[in-house]
């Protein structure tokens, strides 16, 4: 008998993201879109140094978008853009069938045989590594010093 794709603790995970938020200063701001799915992840981060201190996601996506987005919402705190890059990493790799899933990730393992799930799966890291990438550019409009 064949597993069922979506678990209880897909669902649970799913079910527990935090409806759209936001930070009221971010230190940076990504949005990433899946071409395959439509999933549209949007993600605000506030840094401490190179760490992530509080992120903020809206999450407009599949049961796997929205758990994996559950589970980047708790890993990702305290972790520097090195350490969240590598993570994405190794999950792209775990879903290609190589290495082992970031710590708490394998929990999405019947989406390893659907590909076409696994860009949603990796979405929340690419909207947060955006947010990141962003803080590093440039200061987002309306922050910093109003006198010039």
């Amino acid at each position: 008998m064949n597993a069922p794709l979506y678990t209880t603790e897909i669902l649970r995970l799913a079910a527990s993201l935090p409806l759209a938020s936001s930070l009221a200063a971010p230190h940076g701001r990504g949005e990433k879109r899946s071409a395959t799915c439509g999933s549209v992840i949007r993600t605000e981060v506030l840094l401490e140094g190179s760490r992530v201190i509080e992120l903020a996601q809206g999450v407009q996506a599949c049961a796997f978008g929205q758990a994996s987005a559950a589970l980047v919402q708790h890993f990702a705190v305290g972790k520097s853009r090195a350490e969240i890059g590598a993570a994405r990493d190794r999950l792209a790799g775990w879903l290609r069938g190589e290495g082992v899933a970031p710590v708490g990730f394998d929990v999405l393992a019947p989406a390893k045989a659907k590909v076409g799930r696994h860009g949603a799966i990796l979405l929340p890291f690419d909207a947060l590594i955006a947010a990141l990438e962003s803080s590093a550019a440039a200061p987002l409009v309306g922050e910093g010093d109003a006198s010039g």
